[in-house]
């Protein structure tokens, strides 16, 4: 049986090896740190994050800037190790998310993706997103309406 994957709270048990999570050499600088996102999380109420796990394995992590009365619903930061890249974890976390979207009520998922080589651009386009013309800090904002 293949391993599922999952997003978990992350605990005092857990946030070492989330911490130590990392891209691969050539993806470093396209996304934070998991360490200063978490410590970011805690300065902003509106913050939900959770770590991406395959099978008991810790694989990634995921932050929204979550605000379904408002209905944002913002994926602030996304990673997947680079031990788990290509696996199809990706995936899985993101459409886990987006179940997450669904069950706030919220019409679209946003995110902004450094553009260029070894970007998650490409990740993101086939999964449905698309440019919303809008660039936050040379980022480029994509979007996703939901059904």
């Amino acid at each position: 049986m293949a391993a599922e994957t999952t997003l978990r709270e992350i605990t005092k048990e857990t946030v070492r090896a989330v911490t130590k999570l990392d891209v691969g050499p050539d993806q470093h600088g396209l996304v934070a740190p998991n360490a200063v996102s978490i410590a970011e999380a805690y300065f902003e109420p509106k913050a939900w994050f959770r770590a991406v796990y395959h099978g008991d394995e810790p694989a990634g992590f995921a932050m929204v800037w979550r605000d379904p009365a408002e209905g944002v619903f913002y994926i602030w930061r996304f990673m997947v190790d680079a031990r788990f890249q290509g696996r199809g974890v990706g995936r899985r976390a993101l459409e886990l998310l987006l179940e997450e979207a669904r069950a706030d009520g919220v019409e679209a998922v946003t995110l902004s993706v450094v553009p260029g080589p070894h970007s998650a651009l490409g990740f993101y386009q086939r999964f449905g997103f698309e440019p919303t013309g809008v660039v936050h800090g040379g980022e480029t904002e994509l979007q996703l309406v939901l059904d």
